[in-house]
């Protein structure tokens, strides 16, 4: 079912004018940031897995034929690697138009990997070790949300879906992939690319 978040997020966690805005990508963000950013730098959160357990209705699927994308499901002690990105208050926008179907915006901290930063000015906080940023979270009760299933039918219904954005298949591949250039051992999405290179 496709949900419209974006309204809903545009009501939360408004920030001063001044304030360094910071998003944590962890799915299709970390590989394809198509939206202004100031900074970009390798981070992690903890206490979440990520997890291809997020119907998609409005990018790599149809609502007749939902893909799959991840999301993220709590748990104790876990670290989740991705990129993090230094926005403006006018990114936020189109980033909740991009994460509309079932997403919220949701505060968290947040914890960078790297010495260096990847930035269009000379100034930037390249010694900062952590701060509070945004992540995009659809939980277990959104209407897209379509939780676990066997890893062979997860990875039929990657192989066979696709929508406006391209094949649910190119998402779960350019995800595995940037995770490797990131260092990155993520079993479940590892194993999930070994089952669709098998179909």
């Amino acid at each position: 079912m496709l949900i419209d978040t974006t309204a809903i997020n545009q009501q939360r966690h408004c920030f001063d004018a001044d304030a360094e805005i910071w998003i944590f990508g962890y799915g299709s963000l970390i590989w394809k940031a198509d939206f202004p950013f100031l900074e970009k730098r390798s981070a992690y959160i903890t206490g979440w897995e990520r997890r291809f357990w997020q119907g998609s209705h409005d990018h790599r699927g149809t609502l007749e034929a939902p893909g799959r994308v991840v999301t993220l499901t709590p748990v104790p002690g876990a670290i989740c690697h991705g990129m993090a990105y230094r926005i403006t208050h006018e990114t936020l926008a189109p980033l909740d138009h991009r994460e509309k179907n079932g997403y919220l915006r949701e505060l968290t901290p947040l914890f960078f990997t790297d010495n260096f930063t990847d930035s269009d000015s000379s100034t930037n906080e390249g010694d900062q070790a952590q701060t509070q940023g945004l992540v995009y979270l659809a939980t277990d009760d959104n209407p897209a949300f379509l939780g676990p299933a066997p890893l062979d039918d997860m990875a039929r219904q990657i192989a066979h879906a696709s929508g406006p954005s391209g094949p649910n298949r190119d998402y779960l591949v350019n995800l595995a992939q940037a995770l490797r250039y990131l260092n990155v051992d993520d079993a479940h999405i590892f194993a999930l690319e070994q089952q669709l290179n098998r179909l």
